[in-house]
């Protein structure tokens, strides 16, 4: 390429003797400042830099071009100069004067500071330490605190380094000039998903951003900022029909300059739809001359108006606009619907049916003595049903015994006997009774409690030297290794612990020897059934 105009200084050193002009040469170039206590090293040399992973950029191949009018080759000014070249600055220096090192940071006032930045010059004064009397530049690379960078750099009569800088000590630069700092930048845009609709929450997918950074988000609606609107997801209200939406997420990280990128806007926001939290449901005893009631249920968000429509089979009953419905004549034998239509601003019509009711019945038992149940819910105990009186009497009677509320196998008298599957379990029994002409009536009743189980209790002691050594076991039938608590005691020492898997074990101390008595009291669970045992231990004198 060709090399830049000869200044009016070029032209006066070419003037000069060789001995002056060497002087000079030594001035403008800056060499690379010694290493102090406050800076290490992290690779020398063009390709061992790149090898691990510390690029230089193509430097290598462009250091014999003088870049700002800096003198090419091994140069900290020349590679500073190339590296904003390279990131997009003028390929002329953006000051006149001198090019030294030393110089960059007052012909460059109005932008320099104390502040590092990924992008910025870091800068030394002449004869500072960590510069020789010319000053020194390299290239901010990385900011890991206000008190530690990495920095890239070359010098004239070294070598291309990278070096980390704590600020501490000595060696700390003079200054950071800002031509050209990094901002964060996304490598994928934010992305706004979902239907824009009032009520229906949209999400923003933030990008990824480099270096990574934290991301922080306002919705806006007609480009205008949404108060409050500062979450991931945004669900529009009535104020936002008719517009379209984006989302404007900001990204920093330590170092950079603040990123910013806006999703590409939405649709317009349009109507939201009513969804269904509770379905409605129909209430009351589908029997002619009773009187039926729709529960509405709720939607979300809640509906403002509300009006009711009746069926029966699925024709329309004229007249039928109110909440309650009485069953004439004609609706014997029909299932019965109800339809709850719903309305709100901003949001389109919702309309939503029960499920049908039984057939409307045309009669009912009129039971005079109610059935009952009688017995204690343990193992190997009976519960029976006392049968009750009703009308008419020549009913069909049925029972069905429930475990936890499920059909037990072949157990349909009016009496049974809990087993080893019942421990634990709820029993209950169903009567159902049965007329032509009438509804079934049925009637479920539940045993008191779980079916429960007792304990079988066995009792160990070891006498030991002042102690004994006790182990309690407890089994239960239909209970796996037996939880719960129980209490050891030899006179008035005691020791209060849980059965884990059917044991417990329990050291009593300060027992005197001879012959005792050891009592264990078990308390049992809530399926289990407590108990107690005795034995004796023999704690010897030695």
């Amino acid at each position: 390429m060709t090399p830049p105009p000869r200044s009016p200084l070029a032209a006066l050193t070419a003037a000069l003797p060789l001995s002056l002009l060497l002087v000079m040469l030594l001035t403008l170039l800056s060499p690379l400042p010694s290493a102090t206590a406050a800076s290490s090293y992290l690779c020398t040399g063009y390709d061992s830099c790149q090898d691990r992973g510390y690029g230089h950029f193509g430097y290598k191949r462009a250091n014999d071009r003088m870049w700002w009018r800096m003198y090419s080759g091994h140069n900290c000014t020349n590679y500073v100069a190339y590296r904003l070249v390279r990131g997009g600055m003028s390929a002329e220096r953006p000051w006149s004067g001198s090019g030294n090192a030393s110089n960059w940071g007052p012909a460059n006032r109005r932008i320099t500071d104390d502040t590092p930045m990924v992008g910025a010059v870091a800068w030394w004064r002449a004869n500072v330490p960590g510069a020789g009397s010319s000053g020194h530049v390299a290239y901010v690379e990385r900011v890991v605190s206000a008190r530690r960078i990495v920095v890239s750099e070359d010098s004239w009569g070294g070598d291309f380094h990278w070096r980390t800088i704590t600020k501490r000590g000595t060696g700390w630069p003079s200054g950071f000039v800002h031509f050209d700092d990094r901002e964060v930048r996304a490598t994928s845009d934010p992305v706004v998903t979902g239907t824009p609709a009032i009520g229906a929450t949209l999400r923003v997918d933030l990008g990824r951003w480099t270096p990574t950074a934290t991301t922080s988000v306002q919705w806006l609606a007609a480009g205008k900022p949404i108060e409050g609107a500062t979450a991931t997801s945004f669900t529009p209200t009535l104020a936002q029909r008719g517009k379209r939406l984006t989302a404007r997420v900001s990204a920093t990280a330590r170092g950079h300059l603040p990123g910013r990128e806006t999703t590409a806007p939405t649709t317009r926001v349009v109507r939201g739809t009513l969804a269904t939290a509770v379905a409605p449901t129909v209430s009351g005893t589908p029997q002619v001359d009773e009187v039926l009631e729709v529960l509405p249920g709720s939607l979300t968000p809640s509906a403002t108006t509300r009006t009711f429509r009746w069926y029966a089979d699925g024709q329309r009953i004229e007249g039928a606009d109110a909440r309650r419905l009485r069953l004439r004549q004609e609706h014997i034998r029909s299932r019965i619907t109800a339809t709850v239509v719903s309305t709100r601003e901003g949001y389109r019509r919702h309309s939503v049916s029960t499920a049908a009711t039984t057939r409307v019945a045309a009669g009912e038992f009129d039971v005079t003595t109610p059935f009952a149940l009688s017995g204690t819910p343990r193992l190997d105990r009976r519960l029976e049903v006392a049968a009750g009186t009703f009308a008419p009497a020549g009913a069909t009677v049925t029972h069905t015994w429930l475990r936890d509320g499920e059909p037990i196998p072949r157990a349909t008298g009016n009496a049974y006997v809990a087993t080893v599957d019942d421990v634990g379990h709820r029993l209950s029994v169903r009567v159902d009774l049965q007329h032509p002409g009438y509804r079934d009536h049925t009637v479920t009743m539940a045993a008191a409690g779980p079916v429960v189980t007792p304990a079988t209790l066995r009792l160990g002691a070891t006498g030991r030297r002042g102690r004994a050594v006790v182990v309690l076991r407890v089994a239960a039938a239909g209970v796996p290794g037996p939880r719960g608590e129980a209490t050891l005691r030899i006179g008035r020492t005691s020791v209060t612990g849980d059965v884990v898997d059917g044991r417990l074990r329990a050291v009593l101390r300060g027992i005197a020897p001879g012959r005792h008595t050891v009592r264990a009291s078990y308390t049992g669970t809530g399926v289990v059934v407590g108990g107690k045992a005795t034995t004796t231990v023999r704690v010897p004198r030695r």
